[in-house]
């Protein structure tokens, strides 16, 4: 972490405010781009993480493929700030959204859907029938999450091998996250889950390359298990998510993988002291209208030996040692990234102990 107290204080910035530490950032996407080539796979991160089109042209700009998005609505806003390479990661159902789909699909350079049904496949190719070229699909394989997805191998070869035969589409491969094992704290434990998840995938593969269906691409994956997967030889490119951020989630998963770069927190919200009901307690101006609590409570960054504590939707408290002063900033880790991020507005980027740009939320609330 290279966020210092004294020169927040210094910049005298509002709060609550979402941090964006430049440096590290740019440090974990060089990483795991590094990581990537090295490995011959390819890279689609997710950008339902950050939803920030500056951060997925910095993605973009080291090498991946394109970002992921998990509701059209988020592609729809990062198309609309200039990224046009694209893949809506979750099945797109309904009248309304088909049609949105179409028109975005008029807007970029590449856009690639999700099918794990037939009847909605169908719908999606009626939807489309008059572009010029098929549309991208990949159908997409239920590993153990148990949330989207097919998993028997007959409905599998079935589903694709309609894709493959409609004009409208185009069968791209094959789509397998595990999410249910991101999170798994033991490397040992997250590692095991991960190979054995890359085994039930290169059995679905297997079938689908032995019924004349062979994958282009086979992507997944995550910040919690990339580097087991990319060196199963079952996945062609990742969809790692929260490796920009490196959440208090993931940060106790220590280490994130042994075989991995280095990832550094970049991600942090600033709060300040409002008032100290006691010695040894401060509230502070961030609650859950600035930190999801759908994870862990928030880590207290600095001041250090603090621990944080609910107090309300505007409002927190830290406790534990003597309370910080009145106007003291206190740093908090982000305890999920992802939704903790849909509570602002903009990233505030700093580094060298300035401020260097305030970069919007792209696709905020955009869970249309």
């Amino acid at each position: 972490m290279t966020m210092d107290l004294e020169w927040l204080r210094q910049l005298d910035l509002d709060t609550p405010s979402l941090l964006l530490d430049r440096a590290a950032l740019e440090h974990n996407v060089t990483a795991m781009a590094a990581f990537a080539r090295r490995h011959g796979v390819a890279l689609r991160p997710h950008a339902k993480t950050h939803k920030s089109a500056d951060i997925a042209r910095l993605q973009l700009a080291a090498g991946a493929l394109g970002v992921c998005v998990a509701k059209l609505g988020e592609a729809e806003a990062l198309a609309a700030a200039g990224i046009d390479r694209l893949t809506v990661t979750a099945p797109l159902i309904g009248r309304r959204k088909l049609a949105r789909l179409q028109r975005l699909a008029g807007r970029v350079a590449s856009l690639m859907v999700v099918v794990d049904d037939l009847d909605a496949a169908a719908a999606l190719a009626a939807a489309v029938a008059g572009r010029s070229t098929p549309l991208d699909c990949l159908v997409d394989l239920d590993v153990g999450l148990g949330r989207t997805g097919l998993s028997e191998p007959t409905a599998v070869c079935r589903l694709a091998r309609f894709v493959e035969e409609h004009p409208a589409l185009r069968y791209a491969g094959v789509q397998a996250y595990a999410g249910q094992i991101q999170h798994l704290t033991g490397s040992d434990e997250r590692r095991a889950a991960s190979l054995a998840v890359g085994d039930r995938l290169r059995a679905l593969v297997e079938a689908l390359a032995a019924a004349g269906l062979p994958p282009e691409i086979v992507t997944g994956s995550g910040t919690g298990t990339f580097a087991v997967d990319a060196r199963q030889g079952v996945f062609t490119e990742l969809q790692v998510g929260s490796y920009v951020f490196v959440d208090d989630e993931y940060a106790a998963c220590a280490p994130l993988m042994d075989e991995g770069p280095e990832l550094q927190r970049s991600a942090f919200v600033l709060a300040q002291v409002i008032s100290r009901p006691a010695a040894d307690v401060a509230t502070i101006d961030a609650g859950s209208k600035s930190l999801s609590y759908d994870g862990p409570l928030p880590s207290v960054q600095a001041p250090g030996g603090l621990q944080f504590q609910r107090a309300g939707d505007e409002f927190a408290k830290v406790v534990g040692g003597a309370a910080p002063a009145l106007g003291e900033r206190v740093l908090l880790g982000l305890p999920h990234c992802d939704p903790t991020v849909n509570l602002f507005d903009a990233y505030t980027v700093v580094a060298d102990g300035a401020v260097v740009a305030e970069w919007p939320v792209t696709a905020r609330g955009r869970a249309d």
